[in-house]
């Protein structure tokens, strides 16, 4: 059988790096990079490649000579719609029309527009005018056997940040920004002072963050049990995820975070709020909040119990077993291969 060559590519090889778009990025190149039935030409921004696919996780400008080339099959993940940038950067709830036009005009020059879940999907069609024949359903995934974490894991993660074996430890991470409701957080760690609190990541986009000094300020006027690491190499995520007892994400809008995926790898319990854009992927294997008092409830339940505790846990194994990597890159050489034979 023929190798398809793909040049896959994502801006984010050339600016900011400490978000999930990057990480789904790379997750892909790793799960495409062991196969033997595909060739893989990583970046290559701002010009055409001699390829059979273009695989575009970015929708800027660096973009556009791979969009207008027809000599190859374009392929584009569709990680952003209009509302991911409102709650994420300043004043994005004025310029969202501008977003709706230009991811309007961007996805429908694709071949193939892959949304990271059935909300995207829906998204992509009801507001954004993609035929329905261009989208299809590709969850982020990961590859799990890099997070599996045992009990000496937990320990040398604990002694290499410098945390107390006995603390009862959450994690949550993501960029401090509004529509995380890292204030949620804040507040579950002032009113259980004998935990520890971290939240792995900072403001990567500076003063084009939402809200940006208010978020500085809140960082600046953390309670004392809760550390803030700011944007960190992504390598080091998983020491966090391997020293914490619980995953917390309090966000109000979401796709379908690469982060819950790592927890889960790890085997933490997932504590997230009640979305629909869950309902399709995390189901009832994560601890799902329906409002901000809810998280504190649910984090003290796993606190206190140990079977709660270990329950939740076993629940976070179904996570992972359905978002392995492995088979993310099976479905997708099945589209390469459909796009390229039409």
């Amino acid at each position: 059988m023929k190798k398809i060559v793909v040049n896959m590519a994502s801006e984010s090889d050339i600016s900011v790096q400490g978000h999930g778009v990057h990480t789904a990025y790379e997750e892909l190149l790793h799960a495409l990079g062991s196969r033997d039935d595909v060739d893989v030409i990583r970046g290559e921004f701002k010009r055409k490649v001699d390829c059979d696919v273009y695989h575009l996780h970015s929708i800027g400008s660096k973009m556009w000579p791979k969009i207008f080339d027809k000599s190859a099959k374009t392929v584009v993940s569709a990680h952003v719609i209009p509302d991911s940038f409102v709650g994420s950067l300043v004043l994005a709830q004025y310029w969202r029309f501008l977003a709706v036009w230009y991811m309007r005009w961007f996805y429908n020059k694709a071949d193939k527009v892959l949304a990271v879940s059935n909300m995207v999907a829906e998204s992509l069609h009801d507001e954004l005018r993609v035929p329905k024949y261009k989208i299809d359903v590709l969850h982020n995934t990961i590859d799990m056997n890099k997070y599996k974490t045992d009990s000496d894991d937990h320990y040398e993660a604990r002694e290499a940040l410098k945390i107390s074996p006995e603390k009862f430890v959450v994690v949550g991470v993501g960029q401090v920004q509004p529509r995380k409701r890292i204030d949620v957080f804040f507040d579950m760690a002032r009113e259980m002072p004998e935990a520890e609190f971290i939240w792995v990541g900072g403001i990567p986009f500076g003063q084009l963050g939402a809200d940006y000094k208010s978020m500085q300020k809140m960082i600046d006027s953390v309670p004392g049990n809760i550390r803030i690491t700011g944007v960190i190499p992504h390598e080091e995520v998983k020491l966090y995820l391997q020293a914490a007892d619980v995953f917390c994400l309090p966000a109000e809008q979401e796709n379908h975070p690469m982060c819950v995926l790592e927890a889960a790898g790890v085997g933490l319990p997932i504590v997230l709020r009640d979305m629909p854009e869950y309902n399709d992927t995390f189901k009832q294997d994560a601890l799902r909040c329906a409002r901000d008092e809810d998280f504190t409830a649910a984090v003290k339940l796993l606190q206190k119990d140990k079977s709660a505790l270990e329950s939740w846990s076993e629940k976070s194994a179904n996570i992972a077993k359905r978002f392995d990597s492995a088979a993310a890159a099976d479905r997708l050489m099945m589209i390469y291969r459909e796009l390229t034979e039409e």
